[in-house]
C-alpha cells in the first residue's frame, strides 16, 4: 500500500502548537538549541505531506514541502523546517540572529483528487478560491500553489496562469495532457 493510500492524520487530533514548536525547534537545533522533548502522540507517527514557510517580517524567507506522505507527520515537518530555513533555492540560509524575528507556518495536506475539467475555461470555473490547493503537470513539468497562495492572486485565470509559470510553461499554454489536482490543507501559523 503506498503511503498516500495508507491512513492520514486526522485533522481534529492536530495541536496546532506542537506542530508549529516542532518545525521551529528542528531549526533551533541547527543553531545548538537542546533537542525539543516532543511527548508521544500517535498522530505525530500518522503519514503526513506538510509545507514549511518562514517569513521574515512580511517577506518570505522560504518554503518547502511535501505533496506526497513519505514520512511521518514528526519527521515531515522536521526536514521541511530545516530545508526552508537553510536550502530554498530562491533565498540564503537563515542566520541565527534572524531567528527571534521569524515567523513559521505550518499546512499539513489532506489527500489529493483529480479535477475533472473540459478546457481551460472549465478548470477555471471549478477551481475553489481559498480553499483548493493546485497540483499542475505536463510533460514533465509540475507546480504546486498552496491555497494561501489565493491571498496574492485572488482571480482564477490568474492564479492558473501564475501556477502554468511556476511549472516552467508560458502563461498562455495550454495542452490537453495538462492535469490538475486539488487539496485542502490544515494551515497553523505563529502570531
Amino acid at each position: 500500500m503506498s503511503l498516500d493510500a495508507r491512513p492520514r492524520v486526522d485533522p481534529r487530533a492536530l495541536d496546532p502548537d506542537l506542530v508549529l514548536a516542532i518545525a521551529r525547534g528542528a531549526v533551533d537545533e541547527r543553531f545548538g538549541a537542546t533537542a525539543l522533548r516532543v511527548p508521544a502522540h500517535d498522530w505525530l507517527e500518522q503519514p503526513a505531506a506538510t509545507f514549511v514557510s518562514i517569513h521574515r517580517g512580511e517577506q518570505l524567507h522560504g518554503c518547502i514541502g511535501s505533496i506526497e506522505p513519505r514520512a511521518s507527520l514528526r519527521e515531515d515537518l522536521r526536514h521541511n523546517a530545516v530545508m526552508a530555513a537553510f536550502h530554498d533555492p530562491r533565498t540564503r540560509a537563515l542566520r541565527a540572529a534572524e531567528l527571534e524575528w521569524v515567523r513559521f507556518s505550518v499546512s499539513v495536506l489532506g489527500p489529493r483528487s483529480p479535477l475533472q475539467f473540459d478546457d481551460e475555461a472549465d478548470a477555471c470555473r471549478r477551481l475553489r478560491p481559498h480553499v483548493d490547493g493546485l497540483i499542475m503537470a505536463c510533460d514533465g513539468h509540475r507546480g504546486v500553489f498552496l491555497p494561501k497562495v489565493w491571498d496574492a492572486l485572488p482571480e482564477a485565470q490568474a492564479f492558473l496562469d501564475n501556477l502554468k509559470r511556476k511549472a516552467g510553461l508560458a502563461a498562455d499554454f495550454w495542452s490537453p495532457t495538462l492535469t490538475l489536482e486539488r487539496f485542502e490543507v490544515h494551515e497553523f501559523a505563529e502570531s
